[in-house]
């Protein structure tokens, strides 16, 4: 601001006035008189729409606009601001005006080495607030230009003497306004015919030409042209292209052309240079001679004419010189493409730049040229950047030569600044660590520029604001979760809230929850507060644990995440009653089973877990007969069974299990005796060894004569009887035969003598291992009529005794132990001596004796039959009484 002592305020205004209206004739001037010029700095990329923001001159100035009087902000170049930008004259803030902004329009003459800059003036005003602001905007290129040919059809002369692989410069090539990448890439031929192919090189101004190479040898009588499209491509994305005919003539020329000593010659010239200055001289030769080394320099059809007046070129000698008047205030490029002709020859090529600068008349400034992001003035750094990541260039401009310069960095942090490698008035400001968020979000740093020899030092500000990166993943309160649940759960029950937490801010730190792919579908879990849950009812008897993990995934890009394992046991309830492995038991035991041995296992589950699963067998009925232990289900008898007694038991055995409240259920289990060969067979028909039976003497062979009749108390095999003779006594061998199967006893001849007669029968059952059996004697008495009954008993008595028959009426023992002959009659030869005696004392005491009955039977009329046992060959009043007999016995 200007500041007066004048005695009179009046006089003071009067002076302000005067300084205004100097102000808008000479802006320089009133900056000397009234403060130093601000400079301010923006960039935009060409093609923005209109009304785009540009920048904020008023808060960039960090000027309060809310005093009284406001702030006036002015753009005295209203030409231009009406073209490019607009001013918002109560803010400062600059916007593109209704002019799209072309960077080849504002900048035609190619860039400056600070780039496409649109400089501005703008006042601030009223007078109490006075100051003059530099504001220069970046206009960044884009691809927006095509390359464009500077003809449609480009002729291209080729001797027709070419060797292969030959060159030829297309002279006519592209022009693209756009920089860098942006322009002319490469080139190449829709059609090469099969005789020409393209290459593109870049000389050493960094311009792209390309050339015409020859394939196959050329015949200008066979065809004299080619005409092809040649195609330039930029480098943009999507790139452009730009397409012009090349028609290829092939001629005959010169073997030799005219060739540049140099192909690039540099030219730096300052603003004021004088008029009718020599530039630069070019030299090209031509080994031959005559007309044919005549050479002419004349200007590429690329170079545009109001440059072509600017520097004129001396066709003969080949002197640029300057013909016009450069302007001094700014710094400016052009590119003179030289050809040097010779008669029937391809051209040389020759480039000469031609860099302006300008004179310099303003005081020193700092340029900064950001690298990282950056926004008024904050540039903004990913955390993960490394170390010595280069975040701005700061060049210091408007120096003298002989001027040395201290550039250095003030504030804290990793970073510093530093001049870049050999280029003068240019520094480098890097990191010199690697950048953590979680530890420092932002730094304040200060660029100080100052001249040795004394002068104003320039400060620029900036800060540095650090991203956060998604460099942690989050972490669980636990990564290993163990849950117990009571099975039989409610639907939708809470099991656990798993928490887990992540360092990073925003949504890098935002966590969700999400199962594993082992998940059970019954189970889950609220992507934001972590809570689990199931969905279902769980079963312990199904399932008894289930394990899974669990993802804590954050919402930064790449997502980073962490892994929990859950733990979940479900504890069991007395929910299942125990269960017999079949609905009922049968146990086949043979009869006199050892008392306790184990008759079978009646095997039992319960479904439940510890004491819930704990079973106890009891017998509800039959338990004076039976036990069973308790756990492991043996089912025993107390005393060993008789299957003759009860072959059969049915009991009901109940199991119960250890829960509260216990659970049960019953069985029936059927015990069957199997039969042992334990008795032997039972003789009741004769029913003791000292019967009879009274045989006549005439009764037919093949008659029945009476029968052995015994029952077995076992069943099946041992209970199947067979009959047969094993000893006979007073009868001839073979005069009775008895039935195996039914007993029967049948006469077999006739018999001859009359007597008693003994037949041991031996009565058997089939029981394995080994049978039993009984013996019986059957006694026939051969007569008419029984008149001595006594007699008879006294035989029996007296043949019992010479007999000495060992078995008892009812002897019980093995077949194996039936008696041999010698082991019945030990004394054999003093028996038969005794028998023949006996015989013959017989025979008289019968004689007398069928005498004595005779006269009886005489007398009576047949009444001493009582108590007598008939033969079944009777007449019809003793068949009578032998069925009556049979049929007592059958009641028996």
């Amino acid at each position: 601001m200007f500041h007066s002592r004048g005695p009179s305020p009046s006089r003071t205004g009067l002076i302000l006035g005067l300084c205004i209206l100097l102000l808008y004739s000479s802006p320089f001037s009133c900056v000397a008189h009234f403060s130093q010029a601000k400079e301010l700095f923006y960039s935009i990329k060409e093609g923005f729409p209109m009304g785009a923001f540009i920048g904020a001159i008023g808060r960039d100035l960090k000027l309060d606009l809310n005093v009284d009087p406001p702030f006036l902000f002015n753009l005295p170049q209203q030409k231009l601001s009406g073209q490019y930008v607009k001013l918002d004259n109560t803010t400062g803030d600059l916007y593109t005006s209704t002019t799209e902004l072309d960077r080849e329009t504002l900048c035609p003459d190619g860039p400056e080495p600070q780039g496409c800059v649109l400089s501005l003036d703008v006042f601030v005003l009223p007078q109490q607030y006075f100051q003059l602001v530099k504001v220069k905007i970046s206009v960044e290129d884009v691809n927006d230009n095509r390359p464009r040919f500077p003809v449609e059809e480009i002729c291209v002369s080729i001797p027709e003497n070419t060797p292969v692989n030959a060159r030829f410069a297309v002279e006519q090539s592209a022009v693209d306004p756009d920089l860098h990448f942006n322009s002319v890439q490469t080139y190449w031929l829709v059609n090469d015919f099969g005789v020409f192919t393209l290459d593109v090189e870049e000389n050493d101004g960094g311009e792209l030409t390309p050339f015409l190479i020859v394939t196959e040898a050329l015949d200008r009588e066979t065809q004299a042209e080619y005409i092809t499209d040649i195609i330039a491509e930029d480098g943009g994305t999507p790139p452009l292209l730009g397409t012009a005919t090349l028609k290829i003539i092939i001629t005959d020329v010169n073997d030799n052309c005219p060739r540049f000593t140099k192909s690039l010659i540099n030219v730096t010239l300052h603003g004021n240079t004088t008029k009718g200055a020599h530039l630069a001289r070019l030299q090209a030769f031509d080994p031959d001679l005559g007309a044919n080394a005549q050479i002419s320099y004349v200007y590429s059809e690329r170079v545009p004419r109001d440059t072509r007046s600017l520097f004129h070129l001396d066709q003969v000698s080949g002197l640029i010189k300057l013909a016009g008047k450069l302007n001094s205030d700014t710094s400016k490029f052009y590119k003179l493409t030289v050809l040097a002709k010779g008669p029937g020859c391809i051209p040389a090529v020759a480039t000469v730049n031609i860099h302006i600068h300008k004179v310099i008349t303003a005081p020193p400034a700092v340029v900064p040229r950001y690298i990282a992001a950056e926004r008024n003035g904050v540039i903004t750094m990913k955390e993960s950047e490394p170390a010595f990541s280069p975040i701005a260039f700061f060049t210091v401009k408007n120096i003298e030569t002989s001027q040395k310069l201290d550039c250095h960095l003030e504030g804290f942090g990793p970073f510093r600044l530093m001049p870049y490698q050999q280029l003068q008035n240019e520094y480098l400001l890097e990191t010199t660590e690697d950048l953590d968020y979680e530890e420092t979000q932002e730094y304040e740093l200060t660029v100080v520029t100052k001249g040795t020899k004394g002068g104003p030092v320039i400060k620029t500000f900036l800060k540095v604001h650090v991203l956060d990166e998604n460099d942690n993943a989050p972490v669980f309160k636990q990564s290993l979760v163990e849950i117990s649940v009571e099975e039989n759960n409610p639907p939708n029950t809470f099991l656990f809230q798993l928490q887990a937490t992540d360092l990073d801010s925003g949504i890098h730190g935002e966590v969700v929850y999400i199962l594993g792919g082992d998940a059970p579908g019954i189970f889950s879990v609220d992507r934001d507060t972590g809570v689990l849950s199931v969905a279902t009812a769980l079963d312990r008897e199904e399932k008894e644990t289930y394990r899974f993990m669990v993802r804590a995934v954050d919402q930064g890009t790449p997502r980073k995440e962490s892994i929990a394992t859950v733990l979940i046991r479900v504890e069991d309830r007395n929910d299942n009653e125990p269960r017999f492995i079949n609905k009922d038991f049968t146990f086949f035991v043979p009869e006199n089973f050892p008392g306790f041995g184990e008759i079978g296992v009646l095997s039992v589950t319960d479904a439940d877990a510890g004491e819930n699963g704990w079973v106890a067998l009891s017998i509800l009925n039959g338990s004076d007969v039976f036990v069973i232990d308790t756990g492991r289900g043996a089912l025993r008898a107390r005393t060993p069974l008789d299957r003759e007694q009860q072959g059969t038991y049915e009991l009901w055995v109940e199991a119960v299990d250890g829960g509260k409240p216990a659970l049960s259920c019953a069985t029936m289990v059927t015990v069957l005796l199997l039969d042992v060969n334990d008795n032997p067979p039972v003789v009741l028909f004769p029913q003791s060894n000292q019967s009879y039976m009274l045989v006549l003497p005439d009764t037919l062979p093949g008659t029945p004569v009476t029968e052995v009749y015994a029952v077995d108390r076992d069943t099946g095999m041992n209970a199947v009887i067979a009959y047969s003779i094993i000893k006979r006594k007073g009868a001839e061998p073979g005069s009775f035969a008895i039935d195996s199967e039914t007993g029967n006893i049948t006469l077999q001849r006739e018999l001859s003598n009359r007597g008693l007669y003994s037949l041991l029968v031996r009565v058997s059952d089939h029981g394995q291992p080994e049978p039993l059996h009984a013996t019986v004697m059957v006694n026939l008495f051969v007569n008419e009529t029984i008149s001595n009954e006594s007699y008879i008993q006294s035989l029996l008595t007296n043949e019992a005794e010479v007999e000495e028959v060992e078995e008892r009426p009812w002897y019980v023992g093995q077949l194996t132990d039936r008696p041999r002959p010698f082991e019945l009659f030990p004394c054999q030869p003093v028996l038969i001596a005794l028998s023949v005696t006996c015989l013959g004392l017989l025979l008289v005491v019968i004689t007398l004796s069928s005498y004595i009955c005779c006269r009886r039977i005489r007398e009576h009329g047949g009444d001493g039959r009582e108590g007598v046992e008939t033969p079944l060959n009777m007449n019809g009043g003793s068949v009578q009484v032998v069925d009556r007999k049979i049929r007592q016995m059958a009641n028996i």
